[in-house]
C-alpha cells in the first residue's frame, strides 16, 4: 500500500509544537514537516506475527467495543478492561491508566489524528511524566525495577477506512533518525521524539481495523524493549465513504513488570 507521512526536519535547535495557541482550543502551531511517500506493509495480508516482548507491539481482536462517547462510569469500566488486557498480553504486574485521547479526523475536532512521525516521549519527558504521576520517591522506586509506558490504540464507532495508524519497524531505524521535539501547552511543557526521513524505514499497519480490535505498543521501557515510531497514514482503503471519518481512542498507561 502507498501512503504519505510527515517526517520531522532536523534543525540546530529544539523545535516545538504549540497547543491551544492564543487560548483557542485546537489551535496548533507545528514545526517544519516533510511530507514523504512511503510503502506500507499490511499485516492483515501477511504471515507476520508481532510479539510484544520482542517487537514492542501486538495486535488484538475479539474484544468488547469501547463505548463512545465516554461517560465517567464507562471510563472506569474501560480502565479495568485495560488492566486485564495488559496483565494478560504483556505480563504487566501493575497498571496505572492516566490518559485517554479521542481523535476525530475532522477539521472541527479539537484533537485530530497525529500526522507527524514520532514517539510519545523522550527520556527526559518520561522521567518528568513519571514524577508527575507518582511523585519523586515512588519514581525512584520504579526506576530500580522494570517499568514502561504503553499505548493502547482502538477504533471507535466505525471501521478505520482512512488515516490508519502506521508504524516503523524498529530495526529499520538509525539512532540519528530521532530528534527531541518540545510540546508547549498553556499549563505545562513536555517532550516527544520526532523522526527524520530515511529510505531504509520499513512501514507496516493493519488494514480496516474494527471496533473489536486493538493495538498495544511500547512507547518506553527502561530495560530496552524497542519503542515504535508511529503516525497516522494519509491514505484511504478501497470503498472508503467520504462521510465516515476516522475516530479512534488512544490510552496511555504506566506499567510495572
Amino acid at each position: 500500500m502507498n501512503a504519505s507521512v510527515n517526517y520531522h526536519v532536523k534543525k540546530p535547535f529544539t523545535q516545538a509544537f504549540e497547543f491551544d495557541v492564543d487560548g483557542i482550543d485546537g489551535n496548533l502551531v507545528s514545526p517544519e514537516l516533510d511530507t514523504t511517500g512511503v510503502n506500507v506493509c499490511d499485516l492483515r495480508e501477511s504471515q507476520t506475527n508481532t510479539v510484544f516482548e520482542v517487537h514492542g507491539i501486538t495486535f488484538l481482536e475479539k474484544l468488547n467495543a469501547v463505548a463512545y462517547p465516554f461517560t465517567a462510569e464507562q471510563e472506569q469500566v474501560y480502565n479495568k478492561e485495560i488492566q486485564t488486557l495488559l496483565s494478560t498480553h504483556v505480563s504487566a504486574k501493575d497498571v496505572l491508566v492516566f490518559d485517554h485521547t479521542i481523535r476525530i479526523d475532522d477539521e472541527s475536532a479539537s484533537r485530530r489524528p497525529a500526522r507527524n512521525v514520532h514517539n510519545d516521549y523522550s527520556e527526559k519527558g518520561i522521567q518528568q511524566r513519571l514524577i508527575d504521576l507518582v511523585g519523586e520517591q515512588k519514581a525512584a522506586e520504579y526506576n530500580k525495577g522494570h517499568f514502561g509506558f504503553v499505548n493502547i490504540w482502538r477504533p471507535v464507532e466505525d471501521t478505520i477506512m482512512s488515516s490508519p495508524l502506521g508504524f516503523i519497524c524498529p530495526d529499520s531505524m538509525n539512532d540519528e533518525d530521532w530528534m527531541t521535539i518540545a510540546l508547549k501547552y498553556p499549563d505545562r511543557q513536555g517532550e516527544i521524539l520526532g523522526v527524520a526521513a530515511n529510505r531504509q524505514h520499513r512501514w507496516f499497519y493493519k488494514s480496516k481495523m474494527q471496533v473489536d480490535e486493538a493495538i498495544i505498543f511500547n512507547i518506553y521501557d527502561n530495560k530496552g524493549l524497542p519503542y515504535l515510531a508511529h503516525s497516522a497514514l494519509d491514505m484511504k482503503e478501497k470503498g472508503a465513504a467520504d462521510n465516515i471519518v476516522r475516530k479512534s481512542i488512544e490510552s496511555r498507561m504506566l506499567v510495572k513488570y
